[in-house]
Order: structure tokens, then C-alpha cells, then sequence
């Protein structure tokens, strides 16, 4: 190279390098022009989101001022570390106030810390913005100064309850942080949980410092007790020992059920890859974050960019609290240059003039001109930030949903959403939004989940409690009749009770149908004597005081006890009825034969014979009829007779006028029909049995003060007295069938009863023993039948009515269960409509009544009297017409020969006709 050239490359990097020089002296002098608006970081370097908040608030810083290089101002920040310490933060702050004059501070990250330094930003007039602090013990609406650029813990509490709502879960135990941050969000979880009827039996606060045989011990806790459903609201340092130490002790299994907060949900990478582990099969909820093009220009920025964050801290992937860290440093600067006007708003007013302060005062802490604006700056602020929208309302973020995540190894698998408008649902596209017009609480709008141990099959939630030898006692009768519902019977070598019986057998049914084991004692409810030690109201009671945890029997569902114990769905039919003798065979009865027609349809069809018979023998007079000739008495006579031969068709007379032969057709119709209706009844009577009762009205029963039998130990007694309104003293304890059956058939007279109430199934096996001695009459009193009592509140209660309905419609075990205590067989001995509510059948509704053949007697009169209309009017008609043609012809009258004495050359005639 020659001389000449390397002079020219020399003069050419001299003056690059003194232009690259006037360029940066440039830029600092640009720099040292903008206007420093001082802010306080207060983070915890140590904590996971400590060192989140440090890395995205510098890269919130560069990212920003390099967006906007003509802005007049710089955020000028100055980080203080309180450490997890309150008195350290409140002192951090203070210190910020009143030697760095800070216009506002970002921080500190717990809520604990976060109550102290509000009440310094209100004397200092500056806002403090916390991205994390998200307990709503804390709430801006209360603190004027306060500000929260991220989402209260309340929010979340409906998506929570929605989610346990869609599994039925009937009870869970929430383990929390015992701070400000635990504490605040558990009432608002209570009413939620109280709202969809699931119960919170006990709340396990673990506090930070404790060590970890204290969080052991309250894990074995909670392990002793039945609910296996947990939710747990902690930070993300406290969370990761707590499931590490869950998963040692083998709590996360098929059985349980881990649902976290967004505490945990929003952090689960930084918790490290060993807390990660310990979480498999754990569902959380946390807020939904759009996938805006700006959040994915940022993520893959992220990842290429120098400043990325590095690998090796853990803290790589992107969070929610790093979004709003980011987003609080983009709003605030922006608003940071909006508000400043001059250089004399960067100034504290102190009473004190010296600047820098020894010693922290908390009564001097001055007032900055900038903060009131810069707080109703952010208020009013809105944009488009990482994390979606950037809007306070009262001084807050607002989510606008919630995923529901499934952690499966070392990542969370979103398995639906959450929205206040739809509830749940597997997707939040447009197209689904539009189309869900309902709001969701179903497990059918989440994707498969996998739980715990490694199961798709979803967990209970609830199991036996862990206590060794732990058995649950179950109360049963002791009944000395009616054995076929439960019986005990005792070896009389050893002692030892086995049982037996309807009710039992259901009950081993149903727990055989159960998805999970319990071991059970029965304990029959006895005195020393073996005899029932009181009713079953006082037997049920037994669950009040704790002393048993199951009632198992032929307990009938009552609303008075369902105010101190729960029942199943029941087991068996129900309602009260009244069972009395009935009346002798009727079959016996020497007039029977006049049964089959009423009184009434009797005497109609008597005169209907009269009055027919009279009518014929008048129309047939008309025409000289001989066989209805005679005296009067001969044709009287024989118009009876012809009308009652009519009967059996065995009449010989002769009818020789067409409006007799008319009367005739519609009579002997008529007879065709009451005839065969009256065989028809009479056959029914004396072929089939009638059963009548000897009592049918309550009222008679209570008005003449008989006395009525009850089963001993029944709530029936209270309803007899109660709403039926029997005198106690006319009520007769009654224990078995055969009672029974001696009391009804003494009757009233000798000491025994008139009636017996009792609920259906006994009284149906009653009337199976004693076929048609005995029936069921009266209205039926509904009740809820036999089920199984269970304390108040009781889990059990949901899945033994499951398993009780899959049993009874199984028509083949139920089937089989009946007929080994003969319950199904016994409504053959028993008229059918008497099971439907207990319809009797009474004497005068067994005859056939003038209602029946009204419309034929009608007819047949209207026939009848029309035809005598038309001969009389013939008749008239006819001798009219005579007279008139006499007159005519002025012709010699021959006199007709006068009645009885016939004609002159033949003699008196044998016919008389006295009607014509």
C-alpha cells in the first residue's frame, strides 16, 4: 500500500472518530437537558418477584425512553430493598420521601408492607403504585393515594367458585398465607363458597417464618380430616415449600384435589423446577392475558435481545407481575411527561429547610408538588399495554377473564376460561362468545383435566378420615314388630347382633354402590334390657349430640327433624293411611237381586209398564182390535199383561195399528237395554267379591270419639293429634301386625279399635298378612318415605343419594329385595284403587241409576204421546168429515146402533169398546 493511501484510511478514521465524538458529547448534552422526575422502587432483590420487578423495570425504562427520545422528561429511579420486612419498607420509604424527594414510589410487593408506606404517601401527598400488592384489605377507594396496576385477589373469587361448582364439591379447605395478603381474600371466598352451598370446615393458616415440621404438622391436620379438596393462596416462596412438602407426605394422590390462586398460578416457573414436580395434577386459576402483536413483539425481543434476562436466575419466562411491572413504569412515564409544566413542580414544601435529614422523621416528610398530579394522571390514564388493557377503575385494573390451568410437568396446560359474562368455557374465540347466551357452571365447558396421581378420573373430594381404627357408628332400631324392615338377632352363645331386613339390605345396597369405602359399627338403640331406649325422634337426636354418625332404619323423612339431621333421597314409597275391617260378603244377602237397579229406576220402570200397557190397548181400541176387547176390567188386564210380557217377548196379542206397532219398537228397545244392563250388574255381583269398609270419614272417627291405633315410636301420633285433631286419650299404641289384627277385628265394642293410621309400606305388609279381612281407605298424608339421616351438612349425604338411586332403579335387585321380605306381593291381597290414594266403594254406587236410562225413558214417552196425539187428531178428523157428507146429501139417517146392543139383524154385538 502506498504512502499516500494510508495517509487517506488515517484521515478518514480521524474523522469518524471525531464525529462519533461530537455525537455522544451531543447526546449527553441533549441527555443532561431533560428534566429528572425522581420515583422510588421499593423491591426485594432476594424474592423470586423482586428480581422480576428490578430486570422489566429497566427494560421498561429503555424500551420506553428509546419509543420516545424528544420526551422532556426521565423517570430517575432510586431503589431501596425492604427485604421482607415492614418496619424496613415503612423506614425505605420515608427515606425516599424525605432525602431523594421522590414524587412516587413503585412498591413494595407485599401487602403487608404496602398499608404502611400508603399512609407515608398520603402525608407526603405522592401515590404509591404497586404492581403486586393485591390483597383487598388493601382498596384504593379508601386510600386516596393508593394505586393498584394489577388486579385485586377478588376478582378471582367467582372463577374459583365456578369451578368448584362444576365438580359439586360440597366442602373444601382453604391453606393460606397467614398475612395481610392470606388473610384479606378468605372472607370473600367464604360467601362465595356459601352461595353455591359448599361448606369450609376448617381454614389452615401457615405463616411465612414457619419451619417446616410447623407446616408438616399442619398438613397431618388436615390429612385426619374427610375433605379432600384444598385450595391454596400464597406467594410463590411459601407455596413451593408447602407442595414440596405436600407431595412428601403423599397428599397429592388420586383422592385430592389441589386447586392454587393466581399467586401461585401467575408465578409457577419462577418456584424453581423441584416445586414445579411436586405440583403435577394441580389446577389454578389466573388472569387472562390477550396475545396482542405488541406482547409477542416484546416476548421475541426478549429472547434476542442483550438485556434479556438471563437463563441462569430462572426468572426467563414472561409473567404477569413482570407485565405489570413493565406496564406501570410505561404509564407512569407517560403520564410523568404530561403533567410536567416548569421545573418548580420537582420540589418538596418542608417547614424544615434543611434538605438532607440526619435522622428519618416520620412527622417531616414534606409534600410534593408533582405527586396530586401525577396520581390523577394514572387515574385518568389508558392505553394498550403488555398485558392487555391499561385502565384504572376506582384506582385499580379490571380483568376481563380467568384461565383455568392444569399443571402437566414442567408447563400449565390451559383446559378453559372463565368470563363474568359466560362463566366457563373451553375457548374464548369470537365466534363461541357470540353464541354462548347462557352462563356456564358445568364440567362439560372444561377440557379433560389431570388430576392429582396421575387420574383422569375425577376425584371425589372427600374421603374417610385417616384416623386409625376410625369406624363410623350407625344408629338402628330396636322393633319388636314389623321385623321385616330391620331386625336384630342375637346369638344367644356369644352375644354377638347380626341383622336383617328391608331397610338393611338397602343399605348394604347402597353402600356397595358408593364409589369409595367406609368402615361402619352398627350400635342399636337400646337400654340395658335390649329394648328400644326411646322413638325414633330421639334416636335421630342421637346424631345431634354427636354420639352416633348415621341413622339407618325405617326412618321416615319429617320437616321437624330435618332441623337437626340431613336425609338421603328416600328409599320407599310414602304417605299415611287409615286401614279399617270391612263389612260381610254382601253375596249373602237374600235380596240382592234388587241391588243391581236403584230404587228409583225401579218404580220408573213399573209405571213405565202401566202406562205403556194403557196406551197400546187405547191405540188398538181405536182400531177394534179384538184380542184388546172385552169389559173393562178384561182390557185393563190385558194391557198389563202385554206390556209385561214385553219383558221376555212372550206376548200373543195381535197389534194391527202402525202407531202401536211404532210404541212397541221404542218400548221393547228400551227393555232390550235395562235388561242386559241389569244381567250384567247382577252377575258382577254375585260373581265378584265386595269388599266394603266399616268406616270411610275421618271426621266420623274424631266426632264420635272412637278409638284408633297407631304403631308405637311413629311420628303418626303427632299427626293424628295435630292436624287431625284426635283426643290423645282415644289412641292406642300398637307394635306388630298381629296387634294389628286384633285390634281391628275386637272393633269398638270390645276394647279393640275402628281404625289403624300408619305409613303405606307397613300397612301394605299388613294387608298382605290379613287378605280381604282388612282394606286402606281415607285420603293418604304425604310424607318423603324411609331414608338414611346424616349430620347436618354432611357430604355424605349427596353421594349415598346417588348411590340410593341407582339401586331402586335397578328393577332386578329392588325386585329381589322385595320379595325376600314379601313387600311386593302384598298389594295382590288388596282392591287396586285402594292403593291409589285409598278410594272406597259404597253401596249406592254399585246400582244402576235413573241417570243411565234417562235419555231412553225420554224417548220413549215422547213417542208415546205423539202417537196418541195422532190418533186422537185422526179420529176428530174423521167424524168431522161424516157429519159434513150428511148434511150434504139431506139423506134419511140410519141410527147406528147404540153401544152393547149390535146389529138389529144379528143381535148384540161380543165386542165392547168403551175407549172409542
Amino acid at each position: 500500500m502506498s504512502r499516500s493511501s494510508t495517509l487517506a484510511i488515517f484521515s478518514c478514521i480521524v474523522v469518524l472518530v471525531l464525529n462519533l465524538g461530537g455525537l455522544a458529547m451531543a447526546a449527553e448534552g441533549d441527555l443532561s437537558r431533560k428534566e429528572r422526575v425522581k420515583v422510588g422502587l421499593l423491591v426485594d432483590s432476594n424474592a423470586p418477584m423482586g428480581r422480576i420487578a428490578s430486570s422489566y423495570v429497566n427494560m421498561a425504562l429503555s424500551d420506553f425512553y428509546e419509543a420516545h427520545p424528544s420526551y422532556r422528561t426521565r423517570l430517575s429511579l432510586h431503589f431501596r430493598n425492604p427485604q421482607n420486612d415492614v418496619v424496613l419498607a415503612a423506614s425505605a420509604a420515608l427515606d425516599l420521601m424525605q432525602n431523594e424527594e421522590v414524587h412516587a414510589i413503585i412498591g413494595p410487593e407485599r401487602s403487608s408492607q404496602a398499608r404502611f408506606v400508603i399512609d407515608l404517601g398520603i402525608k407526603a401527598q405522592i401515590p404509591i403504585i404497586s404492581f403486586s400488592a393485591t390483597s383487598p384489605s388493601l382498596s384504593p377507594t379508601q386510600s386516596r393515594y393508593f394505586v393498584r396496576t394489577a388486579y385485586d385477589d377478588c376478582s378471582q373469587v367467582k372463577a374459583i367458585a365456578a369451578l368448584i361448582q362444576a365438580f359439586s364439591w360440597r366442602e373444601i379447605v382453604p391453606i393460606y398465607e397467614d398475612t395481610d395478603y392470606g388473610n384479606g381474600l378468605i372472607p370473600y371466598l367464604t360467601d362465595a363458597f356459601q352461595n353455591i352451598n359448599t361448606r369450609v370446615p376448617y381454614r389452615s393458616a401457615i405463616h411465612p417464618t414457619a419451619q417446616d415440621i410447623d407446616i408438616l404438622k399442619e398438613l397431618n391436620k388436615v390429612m385426619t380430616m374427610s375433605t379432600r379438596v384444598f385450595l391454596v393462596h400464597m406467594t410463590a416462596t411459601l407455596g413451593s415449600r408447602l407442595f414440596v412438602l405436600a407431595n412428601e407426605a403423599g397428599m397429592l394422590n388420586e383422592e385430592s384435589v389441589w386447586i392454587v390462586t393466581d399467586g401461585l398460578s401467575s408465578l409457577l416457573d419462577p418456584v424453581g423446577s423441584t416445586a414445579m414436580s411436586s405440583m403435577q395434577g394441580v389446577v389454578g386459576v389466573r388472569p387472562y392475558v390477550p396475545m396482542s402483536k405488541k406482547l409477542k413483539k416484546f416476548m421475541k425481543k426478549q429472547l434476542n435481545s442483550s438485556h434479556g434476562i438471563s437463563p441462569s436466575n430462572g426468572t426467563e419466562t414472561v409473567t404477569l407481575f413482570s407485565l405489570w411491572a413493565y406496564d406501570t413504569i410505561w404509564a407512569l412515564a407517560m403520564v410523568a411527561e404530561k403533567q410536567w409544566t416548569s421545573s418548580d413542580q420537582l420540589r418538596y414544601v418542608r417547614p424544615n429547610k434543611n434538605k438532607k435529614m440526619a435522622a428519618l422523621n416520620f412527622s417531616d416528610t414534606g409534600i410534593s408538588e408533582m405527586g396530586p398530579k401525577l396520581l390523577q394522571g394514572i387515574i385518568n390514564l389508558s392505553f394498550h399495554g403488555l398485558s392487555g388493557l391499561f385502565e384504572m377503575v376506582h384506582g385499580q385494573l379490571q380483568p376481563s377473564g380467568f384461565e383455568i390451568i392444569n399443571v402437566l410437568g414442567n408447563e400449565e396446560k390451559i383446559i378453559g376460561y372463565w368470563t363474568p359474562k359466560h362463566g366457563l368455557s373451553k375457548t374464548l374465540s369470537n365466534r363461541t362468545e357470540e353464541n354462548r347466551e347462557y352462563y356456564s357452571t358445568s364440567v362439560d365447558d372444561l377440557k379433560p383435566v389431570l388430576w392429582a396421581g396421575k387420574t383422569p378420573k375425577e376425584p371425589k373430594g372427600w374421603v374417610m378420615p385417616t384416623l386409625k381404627d376410625t369406624k363410623m357408628k350407625i344408629a338402628v332400631p330396636v322393633k319388636t314388630g314389623f321385623s321385616e324392615f330391620f331386625k336384630i338377632h342375637w346369638d344367644q352363645r356369644t352375644g354377638v347382633p347380626s341383622y336383617s331386613g328391608f331397610s338393611y339390605d338397602m343399605f348394604i345396597a347402597v353402600v356397595d354402590a358408593l364409589p369409595f369405602y367406609i368402615p361402619y359399627e352398627f350400635v342399636p338403640f337400646m337400654n340395658a334390657s335390649r329394648q328400644s331406649a326411646g322413638t325414633y325422634a330421639e334416636m335421630l337426636y342421637q346424631i345431634k349430640l354427636q354420639k352416633v354418625d348415621i341413622v339407618v332404619g325405617d326412618i321416615t323423612v319429617v320437616a321437624n327433624r330435618s332441623n337437626y339431621v340431613d336425609f338421603t333421597l328416600p328409599y320407599s314409597e310414602s304417605g299415611v293411611s287409615m286401614v279399617v275391617a270391612v263389612k260381610d260378603d254382601e253375596r249373602r244377602n237374600m235380596w240382592i237381586f234388587l241391588r243391581p237397579l236403584s230404587w228409583d229406576l225401579w218404580l220408573t220402570i213399573g209405571l213405565s209398564f202401566v202406562l205403556t200397557g194403557l196406551i197400546v190397548c187405547f191405540l188398538e181400541g181405536r182400531h177394534q182390535n179384538e184380542d184388546f176387547g172385552g169389559s173393562r176390567s178384561e182390557q185393563l188386564s190385558t194391557s198389563l199383561w202385554f206390556s209385561f210380557s214385553t219383558l221376555v217377548f212372550a206376548h200373543r196379542e195381535k197389534v194391527v195399528n202402525n202407531r202401536t206397532r211404532l210404541v212397541l219398537a221404542v218400548w221393547i228397545f228400551l227393555l232390550l237395554i235395562i235388561t242386559q244392563s241389569y244381567t250384567a250388574s247382577l252377575a258382577s255381583l254375585l260373581t265378584v267379591e265386595r269388599l266394603q269398609p266399616q268406616y270411610v270419614d275421618v271426621q266420623e272417627l274424631v266426632r264420635k270419639h272412637y278409638h284408633v291405633g297407631y304403631q308405637k315410636g311413629s311420628y303418626v301420633r303427632e299427626l293424628l293429634v295435630r292436624d287431625l285433631g284426635f283426643d290423645e286419650s282415644r289412641l292406642i299404641p300398637l307394635n306388630s301386625a298381629e296387634e294389628y289384627h286384633e285390634a281391628l277385628s275386637n272393633g269398638i265394642g270390645n276394647g279393640g279399635v275402628a281404625a289403624i293410621y300408619d305409613e303405606t309400606p307397613y300397612i301394605k305388609l299388613f294387608l298382605g298378612k290379613y287378605c280381604n279381612k282388612y282394606m286402606m281407605v281415607g285420603p293418604r298424608y304425604k310424607n318423603d318415605g324411609f331414608a338414611f339421616a346424616f349430620p347436618r351438612g354432611s357430604p355424605l349425604v349427596a353421594y349415598f343419594s346417588r348411590a340410593i338411586l341407582n339401586v331402586t332403579q335397578d328393577k332386578t335387585k329392588m325386585n329381589e329385595i322385595e320379595r325376600k321380605y314379601q313387600l311386593s306381593q302384598s298389594s295382590l291381597c288388596q282392591d287396586e284403587e285402594s292403593n291409589q290414594g285409598g278410594a272406597t266403594i259404597s253401596s249406592h254406587t254399585l246400582s244402576l241409576g235413573m241417570g243411565s236410562f234417562s235419555g231412553l225413558f225420554i224417548i220413549t214417552g215422547i213417542v208415546a204421546v205423539l202417537a196418541v196425539l195422532a190418533e186422537l187428531v185422526k179420529g176428530f178428523r174423521t167424524k168431522h168429515s161424516l157429519r159434513k157428507g150428511i148434511e150434504r146429501k139431506n139423506s134419511k139417517v140410519v141410527p147406528l146402533p147404540s153401544i152393547g146392543q149390535g146389529d138389529p139383524n144379528t143381535g148384540p154385538s161380543k165386542t165392547n169398546f168403551p175407549y172409542t
